[in-house]
């Protein structure tokens, strides 16, 4: 790979990690704000809705700050005790963080479950204001990362605009719990403890989610099958490459390492053969930026497994 080439990308990935870091960021201090107004509003309105979904942001607080130390941690250049890199912090993060948010989770449920018979004050009618406006701030933060996550092929960032749309939801149940105990009265007061409970198992929902992508990719799940295809077809581009009989494909944070089996013609040298692989390797490190690093490996077509039809290759013309 040429100089210019190398540094073309190593730009992509930099201006990838500062833009999810950006937006992190932007969601942390929208969090932080949302969190802390429930949080009040829910203790002083007398609104366990509001105080449970008041954890909810700021669980997602939490998760931010482990999301943007794990990012750093991950940019990180290869060393001797990590030779792959540190990619895969941001799933460590994430599970720890997951777990977490599910343990918070199932305690204010159990707190819910407690206070549904007790009697308390009617929360103020300001309270529903506050619970409006985290609808529509939720809405508006899952288009701006769902957009941003989906340009630069995010998932991560994708999977915390779904989260924020689930907020968004949890947050709707919040106002029509809070609406209910104030337009119905003392005999309406359940409401608010079953939109609490409604917000918990939205949570529980997400985090259980979080904690099984997390898991995945800790374990080395196959990425993606239409990014899995769009690596093959790439390769499959090189006039030389007669077919591709093995191709993985993990995630690792924001990257991805790719393993490659190709096939080529078997009269070539060990030399052309090496040539060819490296061309196919810089070939892919350019067109998909998230690639950390691809391994290369050369099968003679057919390759003599066992299990192929004589003759299937197609040999190029000289």
């Amino acid at each position: 790979m040429t100089r210019d080439a190398t540094r073309g990308r190593e730009q992509s990935r930099a201006a990838l990690y500062r833009e999810v870091v950006a937006a992190a960021l932007l969601g942390l201090a929208v969090n932080a704000g949302l969190g802390a107004a429930k949080l009040a509003g829910g203790l002083i309105g007398h609104s366990f809705a509001l105080v449970s979904d008041a954890v909810n942001s700021l669980g997602d607080v939490v998760t931010s700050l482990a999301v943007l130390f794990a990012l750093r941690l991950a940019q990180r250049p290869p060393d001797r005790e990590h030779p792959y890199g540190h990619t895969r912090a941001e799933a460590i993060a994430g599970l720890a963080v997951s777990l977490l948010v599910l343990g918070s989770a199932l305690l204010v449920g159990v707190e819910a479950f407690r206070r549904l018979p007790l009697a308390h004050e009617v929360p103020p009618g300001w309270t529903l204001a506050i619970a409006g406006a985290n609808v529509v701030i939720k809405e508006v933060l899952f288009r701006y990362k769902i957009r941003i996550g989906r340009r630069t092929g995010s998932s991560a960032l994708v999977a915390n605009a779904w989260d924020h749309r689930a907020d968004a939801f949890s947050a709707l149940a919040v106002l029509i719990g809070l609406g209910m105990v104030r337009w119905g009265g003392p005999s309406y007061l359940f409401a608010d403890e079953l939109a609490a409970l409604v917000v918990v198992a939205i949570i529980v929902r997400s985090a259980a989610s979080l904690v099984w992508e997390s898991a995945q990719e800790l374990m080395d799940a196959q990425a993606e099958g239409a990014f899995v295809s769009l690596i093959e077809a790439e390769a499959l581009a090189d006039p030389q490459v007669l077919g591709v009989e093995t191709l993985w494909v993990r995630k690792s944070g924001l990257e991805y390492f790719a393993d490659i089996h190709l096939e080529l013609d078997p009269s070539l040298t060990i030399a052309e053969g090496h040539r060819i692989g490296h061309r196919v390797k810089d070939r892919l490190l350019l067109a998909f930026p998230t690639l950390r690093d691809v391994l290369v490996h050369l099968e003679p077509c057919p390759h003599g497994h066992g299990h192929e039809e004589p003759g299937g290759c197609p040999i190029p013309e000289d």
